[in-house]
């Protein structure tokens, strides 16, 4: 009886130290972990992660949890701070763009106000271009809360069937007069067969019309716009073209930001807010497609989206 209770005794005193050994392992590692996680916490910037060489399982599971983290953090943290940046270079781009009509429109006025024997024709054509300028600034403005609804989600844009043929063939004829005035030859391959997507009619107006107006502005030097659909068994694509002077490759996955005005890239007369391309895709991106551009100086540059093909379609080619 004695011996068993000594046995029991060294069995439990061995549990008890091995037990303790484990904690007292437990607690150094945590120590450690606790450490290192202090220090990349403060060096915001740094990309290191959490390493703990360990059997135990919970705490694998746990600094793999803390990696996970911290990842996400540095992604937040990286995303802020391009917002941030953004947020600064748009504001102060806005305020330029607002002050200069603005002040333009200011001169006009003053001009009117303080020449009592302006001759009246004159007074016309100063009171019109005051009429432009005051149309630029509210159109501006406009287009910036455009965009601030779209990015919050407070833009409601449903989603319906709908045919894109006579979409793209309308927004091709709005620009009929301009395209004539300027000689810009037009090329477009709309199939005749009915096109079915699943979309938004005042959306994807504003988007052809955005990128066919990009396409004079920046591209009618090289004398053709073109405007071609394609199809693939999920997706319907849609190709806006130019010829003009194009975007050299360092600034092709800038022309989407916001107040990026390709400046270094096209034609400097044709400064505009820099807004247009960015709401374009935000509308593409709420249309559930995708937006990208291709291009080759004085060769083609193509602006081609996609929309989801619709279940109508679908139902239309099966019946012929």
């Amino acid at each position: 009886m004695i011996i068993l209770f000594i046995l029991t005794t060294v069995v439990l005193t061995g549990m008890i130290l091995f037990q303790y050994h484990l904690n007292k392992k437990r607690t150094k590692q945590l120590q450690e972990l606790h450490k290192k996680l202090r220090g990349i916490i403060s060096e915001s910037s740094s990309d290191e992660v959490l390493l703990l060489f360990t059997d135990d399982q919970q705490l694998i599971e746990l600094t793999m949890d803390l990696n996970e983290l911290l990842e996400k953090h540095k992604t937040a943290l990286a995303n802020y701070t391009s917002t941030k940046s953004s947020m600064k270079k748009m504001i102060s781009n806005i305020s330029h763009d607002l002050k200069t009509p603005l002040t333009v429109t200011l001169g006009y006025v003053e001009m009117v106000q303080m020449d009592a024997e302006l001759d009246p024709a004159e007074r016309n054509v100063l009171l019109a271009k005051i009429h432009n300028k005051s149309v630029e600034v509210i159109t501006l403005i406009d287009k910036f809360f455009d965009l601030a609804k779209l990015e919050s989600g407070d833009k409601e844009i449903p989603i319906t069937n709908i045919k894109l043929n006579d979409i793209c063939q309308k927004s091709l004829l709005e620009y009929y007069d301009i395209f004539s005035k300027k000689g810009i030859e037009v090329h477009f391959e709309i199939p005749e067969q009915p096109i079915y997507v699943m979309g938004n009619e005042e959306a994807l107006k504003r988007v052809l019309n955005n990128l066919i107006s990009n396409a004079i502005t920046h591209g009618g030097d090289g004398m053709a716009v073109g405007l071609e659909i394609r199809q693939t068994p999920d997706d319907i694509y849609i190709d806006v073209w130019d010829k003009g002077k194009g975007i050299k490759e360092p600034f092709q996955d800038m022309v989407f930001e916001r107040m990026y005005t390709l400046e270094d890239s096209r034609n400097k007369s044709y400064q505009g807010s820099g807004l247009g391309l960015t709401i374009t895709k935000r509308l593409v991106e709420k249309l559930g497609g995708t937006i990208q551009i291709t291009s080759q100086p004085w060769k083609k540059t193509v602006f081609s989206f996609s929309v989801k093909r619709s279940e109508v379609q679908h139902h239309f080619n099966q019946s012929f």
